[in-house]
């Protein structure tokens, strides 16, 4: 499975899984664009795959397109785009703001529409591409105290499946991939939300998320990461408009 001589651009991809699957891919060979919004974390990653870092914010309608423009001038082209970047925040449906709402599916939805748009019929013209969008179980089944969240990642998928219609006689594939729990900042910080919120300790807060898989325990961001890569590859040509879970089994339940 072999990456080389492809251009790849990671969104959200300064740490966690993002970061996990720069270096994934950089591995199999492409030269790998860094983005995200935290500018010493993308060039700590960028550094460490040989890549390029590019301040991204792809919940930033008017900034995003220029920013893709500089990157396109830069390396000529993008011939994988991985739309990583996500955000993750919590609240009882009636006390979801107007604000939570909109962040949500700007972060996790309208950004990566905005990207594969521009950047689709390009990979068509060119006669090769590849979509990775990283949703996650929260895509695929229904989570209390999630309302927005839930809803943007259902969007992903719903989006993934129908842009895959369209473009199914291209040479350009679209999948979605759906982390479990994982290992990363994140899951910590909704420990921690977890443990304030219901007065459990940290430890137990931690054990009741990895129960939620049948395997009792989170992912590893490297786990994703290589699904991401198989996709990306040349040979994963037939694997079109899939929502693949990445969880230990937990949607199965």
């Amino acid at each position: 499975m072999s990456l080389e001589g492809r251009i790849a651009l990671v969104t959200g991809g300064g740490r966690g899984i993002g970061r996990a699957i720069a270096e994934r891919l950089a591995q199999a060979g492409a030269r790998v664009a860094v983005a995200g919004r935290t500018q010493a974390e993308i060039e700590e990653t960028a550094a460490a795959v040989g890549g390029v870092a590019v301040r991204l914010d792809v919940g930033d309608r008017e900034g995003a397109p220029p920013a893709i423009a500089a990157l396109e001038a830069q390396l000529g082209r993008i011939d994988v785009l991985v739309n990583n970047a996500g955000v993750a925040e919590s609240a009882p449906f009636d006390r979801t703001s107007d604000a939570l709402w909109d962040r949500m599916l700007a972060v996790n939805v309208t950004g990566a529409f905005a990207l594969c748009r521009a950047l689709i019929p390009k990979m068509i013209a060119r006669g090769f591409g590849r979509v990775v969008n990283v949703a996650s179980t929260a895509g695929l089944v229904g989570c209390a105290y999630s309302t927005a969240y839930c809803a943007s990642k259902h969007a992903m998928v719903g989006m993934t499946r129908a842009i895959a219609l369209e473009i199914a006689r291209t040479p350009v594939t679209i999948n979605c991939v759906c982390p479990g729990w994982v290992n990363t900042r994140m899951a910590d910080e909704a420990i921690s939300r977890i443990a304030e919120k219901t007065g459990r300790g940290e430890d137990a807060a931690r054990r009741s998320l990895e129960s939620m898989s049948p395997q009792g325990r989170m992912v590893e961001p490297a786990e994703v990461a290589l699904v991401v890569a198989m996709l990306c590859s040349d040979e994963a040509r037939s694997i079109h408009g899939q929502a693949i879970p990445v969880d230990g089994g937990q949607v199965m339940r």
